[in-house]
């Protein structure tokens, strides 16, 4: 009993460090983030900002200590406005290295002349079988969406997702609009979830809200 007493006092430790009651915000230092395939360049605690650097192929830094596999996550990111080099977004449930859902964001096409590009902006995808490719060759247009807000690929826009058991929503949290819903390519359940950066892209995250 003593030893489940003990356990049980540490990790709710350990969550209220990370998630504050108030306002559902995660405090995150470099002990709290596991990083797959990237770098951590920096954590601004002022801010409450997560940096990744580039590499090869897809990457992300697990959050740890903060189970999550239904309810919102809400926070700012920041890529580039370089065309096939800005990818970031949210990986959830993820099973392994290479077996996770995510939706992630192009930032490079928000303000694209071209409409069918703006409507590239929003991504969901289930790896390693339904990556964007295959999603987009079969299903044109069903798992992508436009930004109608479009932002400015250089700054932080806000954005807030909604998961269910069967389904994913997404929404502009600065005009409290549905931007993406999708429903959900898998039935597998895990309770990981991560920043995630896809090939040969940084990122930057900040002001995590998390509400289960």
């Amino acid at each position: 009993m003593k030893k489940l007493l003990l356990t049980y006092t540490i990790t709710t430790l350990l969550l209220t460090s990370l998630l504050s009651c108030s306002n559902n915000i995660v405090q995150l230092t470099k002990e709290h983030l596991t990083p797959v395939n990237r770098e951590i360049v920096a954590i601004d605690k002022a801010t409450n900002t997560v940096i990744l650097n580039n590499k090869v192929g897809d990457g992300m830094a697990i959050i740890k200590n903060i189970p999550f596999d239904a309810g919102t996550i809400e926070l700012d990111l920041k890529g580039e406005n370089i065309q096939q080099k800005s990818f970031l977004g949210i990986a959830f449930n993820i099973q392994n290295d290479s077996t996770y859902e995510a939706i992630y964001f192009r930032p490079f096409n928000f303000q694209a002349e071209e409409k069918l590009r703006r409507e590239h902006s929003i991504q969901y995808i289930y790896h390693p079988n339904y990556n964007w490719s295959f999603l987009r060759t079969n299903f044109e247009g069903k798992y992508e969406a436009a930004f109608p807000r479009r932002p400015s690929p250089d700054e932080w826009f806000k954005v807030l997702l909604k998961i269910t058991a069967s389904n994913v929503y997404v929404y502009d949290s600065e005009s409290n609009t549905e931007i993406l819903s999708v429903e959900r390519l898998t039935k597998q359940k895990s309770d990981t979830i991560a920043f995630w950066a896809g090939n040969d892209s940084k990122g930057q995250y900040r002001n995590l809200k998390i509400k289960k």
